[in-house]
């Protein structure tokens, strides 16, 4: 017995349909091989008759004979082996029959008696009053001239045929059989063949359930079965990957929450020891103010994060507009850009709004981690270029720099959630991934550009606002030239 699963399903749907379609086609071929042999039966017997009256119609009615002997000279001309030959009146009377029964039998009303009145050849199967036999009958009107007209009637036995057809459905129902048993060791293997690899696959991913994330689904499999399997090693790789990441953060953050932690605590003890001047207590009392700067913007990317994987991040929208924002975030950083002598320029149109219905807080958050990731890896005495333009109903911000880029295996994996491409520079390796989501909830993409050693290009797509553009169709021109290819 086969248990329940899969297994049994897939066989049982395979047993189903092939016993259906075999006792459809043995019902169908046993109809067909009976027909033949009841047709062949008939045509013998319609054969004879419609010889047997084109030759001896003429004849009779040339002689003209009496009424006994043309019963006599029928029954003798007529006869047909393996037949009884009956002829009967046009009340169906039996006259005369070739087993010598009883002229004054009842009278006969079957159907082929009433066709050969009508000039057909009648056909009638059924069963003999008499015997319980089944027969089949085949009449036909014979007109010997004058008044003798008589229905000659033939009648054979079916039993013989009827065993035949038994005893060739009875092989066709074990020919029947052994295709179904067939059909069933088929049926298994390949149920077998597919649930094993199920069984397989289930057994490995109940093993990555409880934390073995090393095993693997091993096998070639193909179609669906392989997509699965594929997809189950490869959600496998990517949470081992993210633990690893996540496994870097903590130790990241860890040493980014310890460093600002240690020198506001060390700085402390030193001030509340008394004892300093002025000027070092004023720099001790800025250090720790940085410090203090630093531990709230890592704690606020880590809450904004937490916001956004919770979809509570709430969007105080209005219009917006882009350029100004990234005029905004140029003088936020500008002190930091000048301690490498890094510079700046912009390209935007001053007659131009570049307007879009978006946060501001929380776009220039987007254009101040972009900007200040540029100025963290670019080299001293380099340029950072950014440009803000329309074009088809979008507003177009690129951030060009030409520092030490991503190399090509990175660019993939650097907007993910804590992931980094130098763990010395710190930061929580979030930056990038809450940019993207902040770009995402203002319905636009952020695409990266990068070689490594050639520099980066970050480009924020946006849609502008229509209402508040202008047609005054002046390009796009800064104060000091355009960005160079």
């Amino acid at each position: 017995m086969i248990k329940k699963g899969i297994t049994r399903q897939i066989v049982l749907h395979y047993f189903f349909v092939v016993f259906l379609a075999l006792l459809l086609v043995e019902f169908v071929f046993m109809l067909a091989v009976q027909r033949y042999y009841y047709e062949s039966i008939y045509n013998t017997i319609s054969t004879h008759i419609s010889n047997s009256k084109d030759f001896f119609e003429p004849i009779s009615r040339a002689n003209n004979a009496e009424d006994g002997n043309n019963l006599s000279r029928l029954l003798e001309n007529l006869k047909l082996s393996n037949t009884e030959l009956q002829i009967l009146d046009l009340n169906g009377r039996v006259l005369a029959s070739s087993t010598a029964f009883e002229s004054d039998r009842a009278v006969l009303q079957t159907s082929d008696i009433s066709q050969a009145l009508n000039g057909a050849m009648g056909r009638w199967v059924g069963r003999e009053p008499s015997t319980g036999e089944q027969i089949m009958a085949v009449s036909h009107k014979f007109d010997l001239g004058g008044d003798h007209t008589y229905v000659i009637r033939y009648m054979t036995a079916l039993t013989m045929v009827n065993s035949k057809l038994l005893v060739m459905g009875l092989l066709a129902s074990a020919v029947g059989v052994a295709v179904l048993a067939i059909v069933l060791i088929i049926s298994i293997g390949m149920a077998n063949s597919i649930v094993r690899p199920i069984n397989n696959i289930t057994a490995v991913s109940a093993q990555m359930a409880r934390g073995r994330l090393d095993v693997r689904v091993k096998g070639n499999y193909k179609h669906e079965l392989g997509e699965l399997a594929s997809t189950l090693n490869f959600m496998a790789h990517e949470i081992v990957r993210s633990n690893q990441i996540k496994d870097d953060f903590i130790s990241s953050i860890s040493h980014e929450l310890r460093t600002p932690l240690t020198s506001i605590k060390g700085w402390s003890e030193t001030l509340d020891s008394g004892g300093y001047d002025p000027e070092e207590t004023r720099i001790g009392m800025s250090i720790i103010s940085k410090e203090t700067e630093r531990l709230i913007g890592l704690v606020e990317e880590m809450l904004d994060f937490s916001k956004l994987q919770q979809n509570q991040m709430k969007l105080v929208k209005g219009t917006v507009s882009i350029r100004e924002i990234v005029q905004e975030t140029m003088l936020n950083v500008w002190a930091k850009a000048e301690q490498k002598q890094i510079h700046l320029k912009l390209d935007a149109d001053e007659t131009y709004p570049y307007n879009v219905f978006g946060d501001g807080n929380r776009l220039k958050q987007v254009f101040l981690n972009i900007v200040d990731n540029a100025i963290k890896f670019s080299h001293e005495n380099s340029w950072i270029y950014l440009s803000v333009k329309e074009e088809n109903g979008q507003i177009i911000a690129a951030i060009q720099d030409t520092g030490i880029g991503i190399s090509e295996e990175h660019l993939i994996k650097v907007r993910d959630r804590f992931f980094q491409v130098n763990h010395q520079n710190g930061g929580t390796g979030l930056g990038l991934a809450i940019t993207q989501e902040l770009v995402e909830l203002h319905e636009g993409t952020i695409t990266m550009q990068s070689e490594l050693g050639s520099g980066t290009t970050v480009t924020i797509t946006v849609p502008a606002l229509m209402e508040d553009t202008n047609d005054n169709g002046a390009e796009t021109q800064s104060s000091d030239g355009s960005i160079p290819n």
